[in-house]
Order: C-alpha cells, then sequence, then structure tokens
C-alpha cells in the first residue's frame, strides 16, 4: 500500500511538472549546449552581423519540451524549384523537399520543408531549410519570420523531429544588407510559437 502511494504521489509530481511547463534538466543542458555553440558561430563568421559585444543582447525563450514535436514526413520528389524571395530584393533558388504535419495544443500544422538548389558545396548537399512565420512575430519574435535548420538523415521512416527550442533568427534580425529569405505564405502558422529565439533589440 505505502509503495502504491508513493508511486501515485511520484505521478502527481510529473504531471504537474509538465502542466508548468517544466523540461527535464537533460534536455534543459543540451539546449543551453546548442545555443552556446551557435553564439561561438558569430565569433567565427567574418560576415557575422554581431560583434561579441552585441552578442550579449542575444536572448531565447527558455528550453521547453513541449516544442519538441514529431512530425509525419511527406517527400515531394516531384516538386519543382522555385525562386524564394528574400529581405533585399534578390531571390534564391530552393525546392520543396517535402512536408512535415504535427500537433501542437490539439491542432494540426504542417510546414514545407525546403533544400537549397543552387548550395553545391560537399558539406551543404544533405541540408534542409525551414523557414517559418508564427503569430509572436513582430511581439517577442522578431517580424520577419524565423529558421530551423535539419539533415537529410534527421528523416527516418517518414518521421521528422522539429525542435523549435533551435528556432533562430535570420541575420536580417540584426541588421541590413543581408539576403534572408522570406518564409512562404504556405509556412506561416496561426499560432504563437514561445520557443527559440527572441526579437533582437535593436537601437532607436
Amino acid at each position: 500500500m505505502k509503495k502504491a502511494m508513493l508511486l501515485i504521489m511520484s505521478l502527481v509530481v510529473l504531471c504537474l511538472c509538465c502542466l508548468q511547463g517544466q523540461s527535464d534538466p537533460l534536455f534543459v543542458k543540451k539546449i543551453q549546449q546548442h545555443r552556446k555553440a551557435y553564439l561561438s558561430d558569430f565569433k567565427k563568421n567574418p560576415a557575422s552581423p554581431l560583434g561579441k559585444k552585441a552578442l550579449k543582447n542575444v536572448q531565447f525563450f527558455a528550453p521547453d519540451e513541449q516544442y519538441v514535436l514529431r512530425c509525419q514526413f511527406s517527400p515531394t520528389p516531384d516538386a519543382e524549384p522555385f525562386e524564394m524571395p528574400t529581405y533585399s530584393g534578390v531571390t534564391k533558388p530552393y525546392v520543396q523537399y517535402g512536408i512535415a504535419k504535427f500537433s501542437l495544443a490539439g491542432v494540426n500544422y504542417q510546414l514545407s520543408v525546403y533544400r537549397s538548389v543552387s548550395n553545391t558545396l560537399p558539406q551543404y548537399r544533405d541540408y534542409l531549410f525551414v523557414p517559418f512565420k508564427d503569430m509572436s512575430n513582430g511581439e517577442s519574435t522578431y517580424g520577419g519570420g524565423r529558421y530551423l535548420d535539419l539533415r537529410i538523415k534527421d528523416v527516418i521512416d517518414n518521421t521528422l523531429v522539429l525542435d523549435f527550442n533551435k528556432a533562430y533568427n535570420p541575420y536580417c534580425a540584426y541588421s541590413d544588407g543581408y539576403s534572408c529569405p522570406i518564409p512562404p505564405d504556405e509556412n506561416h502558422l496561426q499560432v504563437s510559437i514561445l520557443a527559440g529565439e527572441k526579437g533582437f533589440p535593436k537601437k532607436e
């Protein structure tokens, strides 16, 4: 009887943690490591829009496992390449690689997953790209939308995991003069994604 009561109490505590949006410490550590590497890339990239001092202004939502979503992935091998507009006015060639369908808070959504047509460098051949907008844009996140990066190997048995904790801003969020792809209309989500990178506070 005592063991049964302890088990019930443990389950109650676990449920309360889930309701409060608390995430597993190992998951939190993993996301923190990912963000550390992300910020480090700004220092290494000679084309970076942010200097070392400005990096302290890059902000993120707290890691949240409810935004790690297992998707049903449907490949689109017959999709035609198209020119994706950018905020600088030029276009970049992409092709829809597939569609990721998922459920968030009981509502179904989908996002198109793209592959660059022009980037033929060997190290980038298996890269996939998910530009998206959501209802938080212009408020708590960058108004122009955010991005997710994936690899072809991430698609396993027609499933794909989208971790919005890894959503990041395009360089256009920090400075002008960059050709950042504009998320297509089909990737506009009618929900607030309160995960990943927040909007960058620019000086007036």
